[in-house]
């Protein structure tokens, strides 16, 4: 195929899934909200409660449509599409340590302490930091909301300290630090979109995956997984991100939507932590093994992460320690 005929069809993929912000039948702008989470994830109930907000609050206007299970692409295709104005909302994640170097703060292993430190961290680094930076690279963020804190599953053995994690083959987003996280671990971690992992586990392709409690329950990782290590190694935010299309919208729809995807961010920390508790205890009895893993055996491997971040990623070092200071007791 001639170069012109690839382009074709890089640009009709990308394409997929209608023009953003479109006005469908009585003049209601149709607004499509795309993420990777499955159906029950909290990615998924805390897209549809914004969109079930909005639809309320905007009715006859504007109507949001969510999604889910990577229906309009991976996260990496998404964020294509909102710098196109082919997509409206996405909920990065991870991703976005990729995308705006930055970012790659909350892929320091344990240095959110629980969620009241993350607000303080939103409060002080995110909104004068990181949401310019993302700003430059074309892509707005509306609100900060949550994946959650991440553990280990894996069908090889219990994983207590990081030499438990030697030749396992780990699924990991798409995400440098986290990568480079489980290769300082002893892992052979390789990124993976999420929908992929399923199979991948199962067919043995991948010996493990790392993930918050309620995705891996959303996405029926305990069919095919043996072992849960709680390492809570990282905490990760979510996006609630906005690109081309935005500026299209009348301003007073901008302001409530913002407000609202602002708002929201209170039903998703309340919904996250419950899932903690609800799925844990479905995932023991699913018959996964569950284990604590040594955190202090994790943070001592994790130092050489926090020095080359802060090394090699501008206003790194600082960022770090700003957001360490502002942890309850520091």
């Amino acid at each position: 195929m001639r170069n012109g005929g690839i382009e074709v069809v890089l640009l009709t993929a990308l394409l997929v899934g209608g023009c953003g912000g479109e006005r469908g039948d009585g003049g209601v702008i149709q607004l499509s909200f795309g993420h990777v989470g499955e159906p029950g994830s909290l990615f998924a109930v805390s897209a549809e409660e914004f969109a079930r907000r909005a639809n309320v609050e905007l009715a006859g206007r504007v109507q949001v449509n969510v999604f889910g299970s990577s229906q309009l692409g991976g996260d990496e295709l998404m964020l294509q599409k909102l710098k196109l104005g082919t997509l409206d909302f996405a909920l990065p994640s991870t991703i976005m340590s990729s995308t705006v170097d930055a970012f790659g703060l909350f892929e320091m292993p344990y240095l959110v302490q629980d969620r009241a430190h993350m607000r303080r961290i939103e409060e002080a680094l995110v909104w004068p930091v990181l949401v310019p930076k993302a700003e430059e690279r074309g892509y707005t963020i509306l609100a900060v909301w949550e994946n959650g804190f991440r553990h280990v599953t894996n069908n090889t053995r219990p994983v207590v300290t990081p030499s438990d994690l030697a030749g396992i083959k780990l699924r990991t987003p798409r995400g440098i630090w986290r990568v480079k996280l489980f290769q300082a671990f002893g892992a052979n971690p390789s990124p993976m979109p999420l929908s992929e992992v399923f199979v991948a586990l199962q067919t043995g392709v991948m010996d493990g995956q790392e993930n918050p409690l309620a995705q891996i329950y959303a996405s029926k990782f305990q069919e095919v997984q043996a072992y849960l290590s709680l390492t809570g190694h990282v905490y990760t935010p979510a996006y609630v991100t906005v690109g081309a299309s935005w500026g299209r919208l009348p301003e007073d729809v901008r302001q409530t939507l913002r407000r609202l995807a602002a708002e929201t961010q209170s039903f998703v920390h309340e919904t996250a932590a419950g899932m903690d508790a609800d799925f844990l205890g479905e995932l023991r009895d699913a018959g996964v093994e569950v284990n604590d893993a040594d955190r202090e055996a994790f943070v001592r491997a994790s130092v050489g992460i926090f020095e080359e971040f802060g090394n090699t990623v501008e206003g790194g070092e600082a960022m770090v320690a700003e957001a360490l200071a502002l942890a309850e007791g520091a």
